[in-house]
């Protein structure tokens, strides 16, 4: 009994990756950058819609972010409270986010490159561990953690909005343009 309920459990999950990944609509904010999102209504989606990868619309990410990647929405209003959100970042070869943490629980998914990620206060690449396609992670909600780009690479994060992160150590945050 308790392994059937595991793997139904498990399919439920890809399940609902599956269709969280096809979800998206018309861009309802250019101004971020982003790609398109998928009307809602209370956070519930009110239409049917699929997502190829030449339909990603790739622009600048938030200036949280140091510079140098693209980032797409797929689903859903980062700066929204309480709404399922669901972004792709495309990271070049050797990019790298310093440490950090989020509000809420992330969810990545790599879907292309390798992702390495580790956990600490310190960006140590040799204490990451690489993550390549198909790869999944979850950050708990305020664990601090780093990631770094080994060739060209793109993830997509599921967390609840609103999205953000806070730098560990202050002056990485590029907002204060020491990055």
């Amino acid at each position: 009994m308790k392994a059937s309920i595991s793997l139904g459990v498990v399919v439920a999950a890809a399940a609902l990756g599956a269709g969280v990944i096809s979800a998206v609509a018309q861009d309802k904010n250019p101004a971020s950058g982003a790609a398109a999102q998928t009307e809602t209504q209370a956070g519930v989606a009110t239409q049917h819609t699929l997502l190829t990868p030449k339909d990603v619309k790739w622009g600048d990410p938030p200036p949280v972010l140091p510079s140098g990647a693209k980032f797409a929405v797929v689903e859903g209003d980062p700066k929204a409270a309480g709404q399922l959100v669901s972004f792709r970042l495309k990271m070049p070869d050797g990019y790298r986010i310093p440490p950090h943490f989020h509000p809420a629980d992330e969810h990545v998914v790599v879907l292309q490159g390798t992702f390495n990620m580790g956990m600490g206060d310190t960006l140590d690449q040799n204490a990451s561990k690489a993550l390549g396609p198909g790869s999944f992670a979850i950050m708990p909600k305020g664990e601090h953690h780093y990631g770094w780009a080994k060739g060209e690479t793109i993830v997509q994060v599921y967390a609840v909005g609103p999205w953000g992160l806070t730098y560990v150590n202050p002056s990485d945050d590029p907002r204060k343009g020491k990055m």
